[in-house]
């Protein structure tokens, strides 16, 4: 095997190993916040049912209110959206990539956002904490429609579409959490679509 394989392969298997034990980790976590409560729950309580160190817990998680807030997707979705085909618009390329993602997830991986955001939403704290990442998540998209586009990141109609992702993406985790019945790539989808008529790059 090339060198250059194995380095691929060894840093594939970490990465695989990191994931597992961060959705251990959540999982646990959840649990012991439908037991005892948001509040009453400590990182040590955490470590204990994840069988793991308070140590590591923190080396996946800066903080309690981190392992709630935390997911794996934004890498993922930048990955997908820098493979989407040029000749797509903007809009197009988001929308495709947010569908791909979102109905790639598990009906496990599913339920465990939709707990996530009721959570987060039940939670002042986190709640507060959510709209604090808001605009990081606007930088990150605002990056990511700046190479596509060759804008510059703070480029006002970038900026703009960037926001207006963002806002349709929360108001679709607001009823997510809201609605069971509802489906977080449907949702998605249907958000972004209506946003192309009038947010086109």
């Amino acid at each position: 095997m090339p060198p250059a394989q194995r380095s691929s392969d060894t840093t594939g298997l970490r990465e695989r190993k990191r994931a597992k034990v961060r959705r251990e980790i959540q999982a646990n976590a959840l649990r012991l916040f439908r037991e005892q409560g948001y509040e009453a729950t400590t990182v040590q309580e955490i470590a204990e049912a994840a069988v793991i160190s308070e140590s590591t817990v923190y080396r996946h998680f800066s903080t309690k209110a981190d392992i709630v807030m935390s997911d794996d997707l934004d890498p993922v979705f930048v990955q997908v959206f820098r493979a989407q085909p040029p000749e797509s618009s903007a809009v197009e390329a988001i929308r495709a990539a947010m569908t791909t993602v979102l109905g790639a997830m598990s009906a496990e991986d599913k339920a465990r956002q939709r707990e996530l955001l009721e959570l987060v939403l039940s939670v002042p704290d986190l709640r507060a904490t959510m709209l604090n990442q808001l605009a990081d998540g606007i930088q990150l998209l605002a990056d990511e429609l700046g190479l596509r586009t060759g804008r510059p990141a703070d480029d006002p109609p970038v900026r703009a579409l960037a926001g207006a992702v963002v806002g349709a993406a929360t108001a679709v985790m607001f009823a997510v959490a809201a609605d069971k019945n509802a489906d977080l790539a449907t949702m998605a989808d249907e958000a972004i679509g209506a946003l192309g008529a009038g947010l086109a790059l």
